[in-house]
């Protein structure tokens, strides 16, 4: 079956840097888009950042400049490095398998556990 482990979180001052790992297993990874959203509480999941099966890459605005995904496909895993870290990029951070044929908005069925990110003083 399907499986991502999301690891890298923790709590970080603002200004701060984080470095999320997601280990996928149970398909072929290099065949598929990869997304990171996140999970504010009473708030739906935010899509911010997706890869492409070439390598490209794609950003929401909030986090765009501040925020580096990539993948690494000898190793099954997505990669989020976040820099300069703000109070408001707190949240539970998933990643996830985009469906073959879907966009980055469309629904995703697969879902690691998440890691929590907490920026604070």
């Amino acid at each position: 079956q399907v499986q991502l482990v999301e690891s890298g979180g923790g709590m970080v001052q603002p200004g701060g840097s984080l470095r999320l790992s997601c280990v996928a297993s149970g398909f072929t990874f290099s065949n598929y888009d990869m997304s990171w959203v996140r999970q504010i509480p009473g708030r739906a999941p935010e899509w911010i950042s997706g890869v492409n099966t070439a390598g490209k890459i794609y950003y929401s605005d909030g986090v765009k400049g501040r925020f580096t995904a990539s993948r690494d496909n000898a190793k099954n895993t997505l990669y989020l490095q976040m820099n300069s870290l703000k109070p408001e990029d707190t949240a539970l951070y998933h990643c996830a398998r985009v469906e073959r044929g879907n966009g980055w908005y469309d629904p995703l069925r697969s879902w690691g556990q998440g890691t929590q990110v907490t920026v604070s003083s």
